[in-house]
């Protein structure tokens, strides 16, 4: 064994590799700028005193949301200027996300695009609080706050979230059978169908980029998501198949216009109806949707 491999700083960095991913990604939305975080976190990793240090995986989180906070600040700008709605990234992930149920609804597109309406900081705040059960005075070293004022910043976070997020839960079996009767909605183009399925106030977001055909805005009602829908499916011209899938530890579709992949679709489920649906369409946010990415927040 090579002494690259059993350098102890290297060593460190791979063994909380996947739980440094997450943070990054869940702050972001994006899996190609939490790659670059890693990556910056790792060149300042590799230039510190391990003797110094009495937790590692602290020290690290505290580096990759440094890194992180300055990558979230350019992502806003750039946000700014992005064609129509910004949803993150879809990621194919395992079966063990699933089961963690807190991880999984952080993790979810529905969760994650209501994060986009915070602010950087507070986002920081609340992802490592939240998510991953950061305690207030690591949290305050990351994002150079005192603790106290980092205790306001995450109660103000959370306030923001949980006036925006359903209160209710859902069990599994509610969701599963919800996708079942979605997906044979959209395959059959069962209008009935899809009218069944969805919530009156149901919110339709999509995300094309610019690159993609998508609604420049959140679509809302059940009347008028039909009817988006509809024309969506009419101008596609072609066969629209749906696969099963599990996305950021969820239940979500892959849909493909005569077997191409078209877009990933994940939804949110409320008393046995579909009240949010985000589809992203945009290719270059599409590359994630076949092969796992390891996600934890351990």
């Amino acid at each position: 064994m090579n002494d690259h491999v059993t350098d102890p700083a290297t060593v460190a960095f791979v063994a909380h590799r996947d739980l440094l991913f997450t943070v990054a990604y869940e702050m972001l939305g994006s899996a190609a700028d939490a790659e670059d975080v890693l990556q910056e976190a790792w060149l300042r990793w590799v230039k510190v005193n391990l003797e110094q240090v009495q937790d590692q995986r602290a020290y690290l989180v505290r580096i990759t949301t440094r890194q992180a906070l300055n990558r979230l600040r350019t992502l806003k700008r750039r946000k700014e200027a992005y064609v129509g709605p910004w949803l993150p990234e879809p990621l194919l992930t395992a079966p063990d996300v699933a089961e963690d149920v807190e991880l999984s609804e952080n993790l979810s597109l529905a969760l994650m695009f209501i994060l986009e309406t915070l602010s950087p900081t507070e986002r920081a705040v609340f992802v490592l609080r939240e998510v991953f059960d950061i305690g207030y005075d690591d949290i305050a070293a990351a994002i150079d706050k005192s603790p106290a004022a980092t205790r306001q910043i995450a109660y103000r976070a959370r306030r923001h979230v949980d006036a925006r997020r359903p209160r209710t839960s859902v069990s599994p079996q509610e969701t599963r059978e919800a996708l079942n009767s979605l997906r044979s909605a959209l395959e059959t183009g069962d209008l009935q169908g899809l009218l069944d399925v969805l919530a009156p106030d149901v919110v339709f977001v999509s995300d094309g980029g610019g690159l993609k055909l998508a609604a420049l805005r959140p679509v809302v009602g059940v009347d008028k998501v039909l009817r988006y829908m509809a024309g969506s499916l009419s101008k596609a011209g072609g066969t629209f198949t749906s696969e099963p899938t599990t996305v950021n530890g969820n239940p979500g579709l892959i849909l493909r216009l005569e077997g191409v992949i078209d877009g990933v679709l994940a939804f949110r489920v409320g008393n046995a109806r579909v009240t949010g649906l985000y589809y992203v369409r945009n290719p270059e946010k599409l590359t994630r949707v076949e092969s796992e990415t390891p996600l934890t927040s351990r």
